[in-house]
């Protein structure tokens, strides 16, 4: 059982964003390229809670929130999953898409994806909640979002990445302070026009 597992995060895991700023983009650091993770770094195909299959070419022209959690998870999921939910709220912007992995895909079925997500009123046209290969979801969590995940274990923090999939920044779901800095990023985020976050995108 997932429940044997001992907490939701392991620090250490993997070196993430500072929740005090966001990644600098490329071209942030005066005559200097900074590398920075993109949705289409990792090509997958998962399903979503209506078993659904979802691809990376999916989120194109989207602003995609990332987080990763599982349906098991004791206490910390479910309260990172309620301001995610409540972010979606305030955020009317039908641009914006929530992306959530689950840690834990064997027990994490599509089915089991639907009635949680229904716990949270979750529109699957604005929120995915993905399940799939634990490996590709790994990979996805590790170089993509840059949080450590594995069975059972992953970051409570929230990444932002823009309509060209590039990651902006990321900020810890658990803190009110931290969620409200979130939400000022996204919202800056979503008022850029696809033309200036890449003027190969059409939205």
């Amino acid at each position: 059982m997932i429940g044997t597992l001992v907490g939701c995060s392991r620090p250490g895991a993997v070196v993430e964003p500072t929740a005090e700023r966001p990644v600098p983009v490329v071209g942030a650091v005066k005559d200097e390229e900074v590398e920075v993770p993109n949705l289409a770094d990792v090509p997958f195909t998962l399903r979503d809670q209506s078993g659904a299959e979802v691809t990376a070419e999916d989120l194109r022209g989207r602003v995609v929130l990332g987080a990763i959690f599982f349906a098991n998870c004791p206490g910390p999921c479910f309260r990172e999953n309620q301001a995610i939910a409540d972010l979606l709220r305030r955020i009317d912007d039908p641009a914006l898409l929530v992306v959530s992995l689950t840690c834990d895909p064997a027990n994490d079925t599509p089915e089991v994806l639907a009635s949680y997500a229904a716990r949270f009123d979750a529109d699957p046209r604005r929120w995915k909640f993905l399940t799939g290969d634990l490996k590709v979801i790994e990979q996805v969590g590790q170089k993509v979002f840059r949080l450590p995940v594995e069975l059972g274990v992953h970051s409570e923090r929230g990444v932002v990445f823009d309509r060209s999939g590039r990651l902006r920044g990321g900020y810890h779901l658990l803190d009110a302070d931290k969620v409200n800095r979130l939400e000022q990023l996204l919202r800056e985020v979503l008022a850029e026009s696809a033309a200036t976050a890449d003027p190969g995108i059409v939205p």
